[in-house]
């Protein structure tokens, strides 16, 4: 077992240093001075404008999070985005009572330049599927449920959107 450590390490090492090879580089990677990275930069630059319903607050919340909005920086891009939580029934009894939902979130943005033509920069598109257990008679429980997978849904969308992005500020850093 101890002559298994060595090999792992080694392993890992060749593996790291082939990346470093390749030339793979950390998306929100920071500048040489320890300061954020471009994307880091450009993302903290982005205004997330108001989403409808208790989904879209909690989408709008994750993103702010995500693209670090309450950073002071001022802002230079609106992100619009559609967004819409579907559900259909998966676990159904014989009495058509369903006992399990399939919830699809989905979120088609697009990132407009805070100037006077609102020049389009990019769009994207994240989806995002979970489910919903549903209690015989106990609603709360269900209540409860319910808002978890919310949450749950609108942080896999934030993390998707907010990885197109950076990678959208990676690729055109002149973007700003």
């Amino acid at each position: 077992m101890s002559a298994a450590l060595p090999r792992r390490g080694l392993l890992m090492l060749g593996c790291g240093l082939g990346l470093m090879g390749c030339g793979f580089q950390p998306v929100y990677a920071p500048a040489s001075s320890a300061a954020a990275g471009p994307p880091s930069k450009e993302l903290a630059a982005i205004n997330v404008g108001v989403i409808p319903d208790r989904p879209g607050q909690l989408l709008r919340q994750a993103l702010q999070e995500r693209l670090a909005n309450d950073s002071g920086t001022p802002h230079r891009y609106d992100l619009r985005l559609q967004f819409a939580v579907t559900g259909e029934g998966i676990a159904i009894l014989q009495s058509n009572f369903a006992t399990r939902i399939r919830l699809i979130g989905t979120a088609n943005w697009t990132l407009v330049a805070d100037d006077p033509a609102r020049t389009r920069l990019t769009s994207g598109s994240a989806r995002v599927l979970d489910g919903l257990n549903l209690f015989d008679q106990q609603y709360f429980a269900s209540d409860l449920e319910n808002e978890a997978v919310q949450k749950r849904i609108a942080e896999h969308l934030a993390d998707q959107i907010a990885m197109q992005l950076a990678l959208y500020f990676r690729k055109h850093p002149s973007a700003g």
